[in-house]
């Protein structure tokens, strides 16, 4: 099984364009882990810059890749079977996560604004880890042979 990294990079630019917040259908393990390996060679890069230049851009690359990322990942628990609507307790804590830490950077002020949600990151970023693993622990599972009340077995895209 070879990795092509372009074909990984062209299938990620499909996905994020061409079905920027689908969450009809079903997903296949390779694709879903093709997706997910080009959203994390994006994340260090960002995070590279990041410390460079000091901005936001993890939390502001999650929150431009949040509906794309929340879509194939609910496309790949109804591969399994489950409801794809899971995807949710793990974005949601993500979302308040990265928007109130793209916030922070950005201006100094809104810490003041932001202080009682500041206190409770920890909280929120326990619930995003147990949320993360759990979800993880689904996408690794075998999708479900044949037709499933999410539609037809997927066909490999990479």
């Amino acid at each position: 099984m070879n990795f092509d990294v372009s074909k990984a990079i062209q299938y990620f630019q499909k996905v994020v364009t061409e079905h920027y917040a689908d969450f009809q259908g079903r997903v296949g393990r390779r694709d879903f882990w093709t997706y997910v390996a080009v959203y994390v060679a994006i994340a260090i890069i960002a995070g590279v810059l990041q410390s460079m230049i000091g901005l936001g851009l993890i939390s502001l690359v999650q929150l431009a890749l949040l509906l794309p990322t929340a879509g194939i990942t609910a496309r790949r628990l109804q591969d399994t079977g489950q409801n794809g609507s899971l995807v949710w307790i793990l974005m949601i804590p993500l979302l308040i996560s990265s928007a109130v830490t793209f916030l922070t950077a950005l201006t100094f002020s809104a810490v003041a604004l932001l202080l009682p949600l500041l206190s409770l990151m920890w909280l929120i970023s326990l619930i995003s880890l147990g949320a993360a693993v759990y979800l993880i622990y689904l996408c690794l599972q075998p999708g479900t042979p044949g037709t499933n009340q999410y539609g037809p077995e997927p066909a490999m895209a990479v």
